[in-house]
């Protein structure tokens, strides 16, 4: 484990626990569908469209022992068009979500 200066998960759909949480604590990172803490867990796009939601969006977060619950580390705001499917909204996401995992990567290491 020496030499791990961070764990990043990207479509994990697993909580992580013992002991690997703390084997690697304030190390390990997530990328989120939506703006957190608003949509938590699966599928956030689909909740992000059935609740009428003018915006949505993508976070990177700390890993804690919540549910996407961890410290925000960056965000990014993608709106809900008026004909958006929840397919549409989340390819639009996942595009930001391309877009910001590797900066928010580079600001946690720098």
């Amino acid at each position: 484990l020496d030499g791990i200066d961070l764990v990043c998960l990207a479509g994990f759909m697993r909580i992580v626990k013992e002991p690997l949480l703390g084997a690697f604590s304030d190390q390990i990172l997530n990328i989120h569908p939506s703006l957190l803490p608003k949509y938590p867990g699966k599928e956030a796009w689909v909740q992000a469209v059935e609740d009428g939601a003018s915006e949505s969006g993508c976070t990177v977060h700390y890993v804690d022992a919540g549910v996407d619950t961890g410290e925000v580390i960056l965000q990014a705001r993608v709106p809900v068009l008026p004909d958006d499917t929840p397919e549409s909204l989340h390819a639009r996401i996942q595009v930001e979500e391309h877009r910001i995992y590797p900066e928010a990567v580079r600001r946690v290491l720098a």
